[in-house]
């Protein structure tokens, strides 16, 4: 039966025939999503216009509006009508009559009704005062009578909408937020509301209104589909349950997965994840352009009178090399090429998360058309860049979904794409799987300072359920995964063995703590062999609580932990012999050598800058990969060698990778002492400096005559370094059993212009003798080990190494 045959059989019967017309429709197997909800709307209106011409012969100035849903025509089997009776004031009493010659067969019927009787006057005042009534009346449409009236109201409501937009907007934004808070988000929740949680229905139509305003408008690539998905799913589940209602509940959720024709409720789940992720998407770029331009509108007359009438330019401040800050956004720079540049979008995502900014819709979108793919393995910079991205914390989330949202996560790392709104049928866990991954990555991120290797921590967070896509044990699978994966990014074979093996055994301490004996020697002895070595415990103790924190409440209580703390410590009893040992002196190079005599000969530092390659492993192939570039400084020994060096480099804005500190053994007949340091350093953006000016500037610090704290200082005050990240504080600690030769302190903390300087400088003033530093950089977490001794030579005694290490743990602090 056609639309036609439809609404002829309703005409023909009235009240009855539409009921029993609707019922052909709704119940009509082969008709389904917008041609029903059309066809329902044409039918509805037809029978409702037959109502209003029947009441209304011989009244003037008189018109029936349909407003809200049905006034977009998206009537679903169980929706209410939104009618609004509009009039110009004319005989009171036939109105009224007239209402009720349309109201009364609609309840009749036992549809749900929202009604008004109103002059185009009325409705604007109600508009005005009720935000709700105005966002109804945006989407007016005309079903019988007085079709001027109707335009007259729509182009009323219109313009009032407009120029009300600066005033209205920021209530809209704050209605949206508040429901959000009491709905919960659509794209998590197990029985979500399509309509009220962030990401539903709601947000749609709120988006629409935003367009509305000629203010700001919606990303408008998917967000059709993803708005007639939920209607979809809303239709179907009318009609499984035959009510009018917006929840999903998990006892419907197979009943309506067959509706729509689909395998089963996870896949109806995760069609409805993606539908809401892409609103949700939407909604936070165009809130994020609708304050942009009230700000600008705001602040763009007092600026005008500054400048003389000019336009003012927005100020881009630099972040990254090719990535810049404008108008509280990452952009990309002008120069930036994506097409040349395959670690930008991982770069412009780093410094979005570090600063806490939101990556422009823009910026994403031009990588995600150019950006050629990354080399496999990875260049270590893109490696780098992806642990400083999910090191960053809870601001993580919000660039992580925007890269997502066009597609350059799976293009990146493709097994994502199993994983990716995939649903967790289970109420201890609160997110899906992708997002699950991300929240683990960010509590990881709180327990940096607690292992010495946190760039793998954060990569086993993002890794550690990928298995979850695939069938049988996800940690199985997830191992096999996880191998392929850090291989592509580029890690070296002992580290793909030790991510593998904590995404294998990532559920092992948490189950073996709470379901076995620990007092059983066997159940210490399996974990120990399972994991076989103290730094992979170490990680997985770190991970085993991330994940749990991350999974929801129920996951994690001080009752687990300290079991988890107990069984650690007995593990750690076992694989004790994990130490770190004595540095051991290597035989100097050619050009270290040459260096240091120079150095000697002319009592000044002497240092070289070269290109630093690595030489591709037995399993990648292509070029050597470029690391940065090589700082060699043979320095007259000394004191203050360390603050000197760093603070000279963070004054040039270079950014230390990896460090080394050593006293110099010379050849034979040659007296004196030289200290080597062999440093990688990468430009923070820009280019290097010239060796000439850094040696220069070197000479400066070490006699004196230049101060490095102030410089610093001066620029920090004249460049404000945005950094939205609240990152855990620094830990120092002393390992006294690391080297029967010095006292071994290590330092912990978050990446930072001067931070090696600053440490250095506490060390100097603490009195102590830096024997040798071991300086690493991972992501955006410092991991430095120092060994130090005191004016004589020998370790520090146990309370000065503790004091030492309190005071520069409250330096850093500070």
């Amino acid at each position: 039966m056609t639309s036609t045959d439809v609404t002829a059989e309703a005409e023909d019967s009235g009240p009855s025939g539409y009921a029993a017309a609707r019922l052909r429709l709704l119940t009509e197997g082969a008709r389904s999503g917008p041609p029903r909800r059309a066809a329902l709307a044409e039918l509805t209106d037809d029978w409702l216009a037959g109502l209003f011409t029947a009441g209304a012969e011989g009244l003037r100035g008189v018109s029936l509006v349909a407003v809200g849903g049905y006034g977009r025509g998206e009537l679903s089997p169980r929706s209410d009508l939104d009618l609004l009776l509009l009039h110009d004031g004319g005989d009171a009493a036939r109105i009224a009559a007239l209402a009720d010659r349309i109201w009364y067969p609609v309840w009749d019927l036992g549809l749900a009704l929202d009604h008004s009787v109103r002059t185009p006057a009325e409705a604007r005042k109600t508009a005005g005062e009720d935000l709700k009534v105005q966002l109804g009346l945006l989407d007016a449409r005309h079903i019988a009578g007085d079709l001027g009236l109707t335009a007259g109201l729509r182009t009323a409501v219109l313009a009032d909408w407009r120029n009300q937009a600066p005033k209205r907007l920021p209530e809209l934004q704050e209605l949206c937020t508040e429901r959000a808070e009491r709905q919960g988000e659509l794209q998590y929740l197990l029985e979500p509301d399509l309509k009220e949680a962030r990401g539903g229905l709601r947000d749609a139509t709120a988006l629409r209104a935003v367009a509305a305003s000629w203010l700001a408008d919606a990303p408008r690539e998917g967000l059709d589909d993803a708005r007639r998905r939920l209607l979809d799913v809303r239709d179907a589940l009318h009609l499984a349950t035959g009510r009018a209602t917006d929840r999903l509940a998990l006892q419907e959720q197979d009943q309506v997965a067959a509706e729509l024709g689909l395998l089963d409720a996870d896949t109806l789940l995760r069609q409805v994840y993606e539908a809401a992720r892409v609103i949700s998407y939407a909604s936070d770029v165009t809130w994020r352009e609708v304050g942009r331009v009230l700000r600008s509108r705001a602040v763009r007359p007092r600026l005008r009178s500054m400048l003389g009438g000019g336009k003012p330019t927005a100020e881009r401040s630099p972040l990254a090399e090719g990535v810049v800050e404008q108008d509280g956004e990452v952009v990309l720079a002008r120069a930036a090429r994506p097409d040349r540049d395959p670690v930008l979008p991982l770069r412009a995502a780093a410094a979005a998360a570090q600063a806490g900014l939101p990556l422009s819709l823009h910026a994403v979108r031009r990588m995600a058309a150019g950006v050629r793919p990354l080399p496999t393995p990875w260049p270590a910079e893109a490696r780098e860049q992806l642990v400083t991205l999910l090191g960053s914390g809870h601001p993580t989330v919000e660039v992580w979904e925007a890269l997502e949202a066009e597609g350059l996560i799976t293009r990146l790392i493709p097994d994502w794409e199993r994983v990716r709104c995939r649903p967790q049928r289970n109420a201890v866990h609160i997110w899906t799987v992708d997002r699950h991954l991300i929240e683990t990555a960010v509590r990881a991120s709180e327990f940096t300072r607690r292992v010495s290797r946190p760039d793998l921590l954060l990569v086993a967070a993002l890794l550690h359920d990928i298995g979850k896509g695939w069938p049988g044990d996800h940690s199985v699978a997830g191992e096999i995964i996880a191998r392929d994966v850090a291989s592509r990014i580029g890690f070296d074979r002992d580290d793909v063995a030790v991510l593998a093996t904590l995404v294998r055994h990532h559920l092992l301490l948490v189950e073996t703590a709470t379901r076995r004996d620990l007092e059983d020697p066997a159940t210490v002895r399996s974990v120990a062999e399972a994991v076989g070595s103290q730094g992979t415990l170490e990680l997985l103790h770190a991970l085993t609580e991330a994940d749990a924190l991350a999974t929801g409440p129920a996951a994690w209580s001080s009752w687990r932990g300290s079991l988890v703390a107990d069984l650690v410590k007995r593990v750690s009893a076992v694989l004790s012999g994990g130490e770190l040992e004595d540095p051991e002196a290597a035989a100097p190079t050619a050009e270290q050598e040459r260096l240091a005599i120079e150095a000697i000969a002319t009592g000044s530092p002497v240092l070289s800058l070269r290109a630093q390659t690595e030489v591709p492993s037995e399993e990648a192939s292509g070029e050597p990969e470029p690391l940065g570039v090589e700082l060699l400084i043979a320095v007259p020994d000394q004191p203050g060698v360390l603050p000197a060096v760093s603070g000279v480099l963070a004054v040039h804005r270079l950014t230390v990778r990896t460090a080394e500190l050593r006293a110099l053994q010379l050849p034979d007949g040659v007296e004196g002492s030289v200290l080597l340091l062999d440093w990688r350093v990468a430009a923070e953006y820009g280019s290097l400096p010239q060796a000439a000016r850094l040696r220069a500037d070197l000479v400066r610090a070490l006699d004196g005559t230049l101060d490095i704290a102030s410089r610093l200082a001066e620029r920090d005050a004249a460049y404000p370094r945005r950094r939205g990240v609240v990152a855990p504080p620094p830990r120092v600690s002393v390992h006294p059993a690391a080297s029967r030769l010095a006292t071994v302190i290590e330092v912990r903390a978050q990446d930072a212009p001067g931070l090696l300087f600053r440490i250095g400088r506490a060390l100097e003033d603490a009195g102590v003798r830096v024997r040798s530093a071991h300086v690493s950089t991972l992501g955006a977490n410092a991991v430095d080990a120092f060994y130090v001794t005191g004016p004589e030579g020998a370790p520090l005694p146990g309370t000065e190494a503790a004091a030492v290490a309190r005071k520069l743990e409250e330096t850093l602090r500070g």
